[in-house]
């Protein structure tokens, strides 16, 4: 795994770490109003009882961390798993008008806190286009051979 890879799955696998961790034993009030507000961007969490989508969301984001932080996990599969979380937390975010200036793309300041994903998206997307072990070790091959 390259220092970049790395770097990459070491912070955000660390960050979501910690942010499923801090959930594990949320209130039923706290889940009741973080189901709201992600309602906001997915109406279906509804269906859940707090309780239940506070444990979802904090196993989602261990299980997200999990694939990051094992490095036996394919970055294409760690960033797969990270991109589909994101994408309901984008949704979240583009879905809701406090969040976005006028413009609905620039974040107000509400939305600041939110908008951190759209890093996480471009972190998703990195991992999933890195090259893999193999094409890396084809093309260090085929470069040797150039040489000789």
């Amino acid at each position: 795994m390259s220092l970049s890879t790395t770097l990459l799955r070491g912070i955000s696998g660390a960050y979501f770490l910690q942010s499923g961790i801090g959930k594990l034993n949320m209130p039923t009030e706290a889940a009741a109003g973080l189901q709201q507000f992600a309602a906001t961007g997915v109406p279906q969490v509804t269906k859940l009882a707090p309780d239940t989508f506070g444990k979802f969301v904090s196993y989602s984001e261990i299980g997200v961390a999990a694939s990051l932080l094992a490095p036996v996990v394919p970055n294409r599969l760690a960033g797969l798993m990270l991109g589909a979380i994101n994408t309901g937390f984008l949704s979240i975010y583009f879905r809701n008008d406090q969040m976005t200036q006028k413009d609905g793309l620039r974040p107000s300041e509400a939305g600041t806190g939110l908008s951190k994903d759209i890093f996480i998206a471009a972190i998703a997307g990195a991992l999933i286009a890195a090259p893999t072990a193999a094409k890396t070790k084809k093309a260090g091959k085929a470069e040797k051979a150039e040489k000789k």
